[in-house]
């Protein structure tokens, strides 16, 4: 016997015997209204910002006051008008020019602002990372506690495309100073609509 095969068949005899893997760890969830203030921390912290808004209305509202006009926007968000036909894009190197995406989110954890952005949600996959800007509207009775209740709700196996997003684009490793935008959004702005 090879000395590999006498080290592979040792290493085999005195393989530790197989343990059940833990179950799904779960934490009671805080009321809604902390929920709220923990994510706009987290967001904030993230180097994004929230807005609490009581309708998705008012979101095209705020955004006709705070952007200058006829930028190229992009929006899955009905409420909201964007002036770039998105369905209409086959190559998404298009999407280059696009100053402000706003898209719809599904379930977030307030513990970290992460949002989960099915792929059908984005239409394209690079939407949220090559646009100057980003919004994402989200449902306040869609915000939990932490990632441990987010993934019980989503299908990280389904076929497809998904992705968390918690906040602009940054990096500290140029110097090791902060630079937000480097590589994807310069900011981030999440909306969150105060379901009763």
């Amino acid at each position: 016997m090879s000395s590999r095969d006498q080290i592979l068949s040792d290493a085999k005899a005195k393989k530790p015997a197989a343990t059940l893997l833990p179950g799904h760890l779960s934490f009671q969830s805080p009321p809604k209204d902390v929920l709220v203030e923990k994510f706009q921390e987290a967001s904030r912290l993230n180097g994004g910002k929230t807005i609490v808004v009581k309708d998705r209305t008012e979101v095209a509202g705020y955004l006709a006051d705070h952007l200058q006009k006829n930028l190229p926007i992009v929006s899955t968000v009905p409420e909201v008008h964007g002036n770039v036909d998105l369905l209409a894009i086959t190559d998404p190197h298009e999407l280059e020019t696009v100053e402000l995406a706003v898209l719809e989110g599904t379930w977030s954890a307030a513990e970290n602002a992460a949002i989960w952005m099915p792929e059908e949600n984005l239409v394209h996959r690079v939407l949220p990372f090559i646009a100057q800007h980003l919004a994402v509207v989200i449902s306040s009775s869609h915000l939990l506690g932490d990632m441990h209740a987010v993934y019980a709700k989503i299908q990280v196996d389904a076929p497809g495309y998904g992705v968390f997003i918690a906040g602009p684009s940054k990096t500290a490793d140029i110097e090791q100073s902060l630079v937000i935008g480097a590589h994807g959004p310069r900011s981030m702005t999440v909306f969150l609509v105060h379901d009763a």
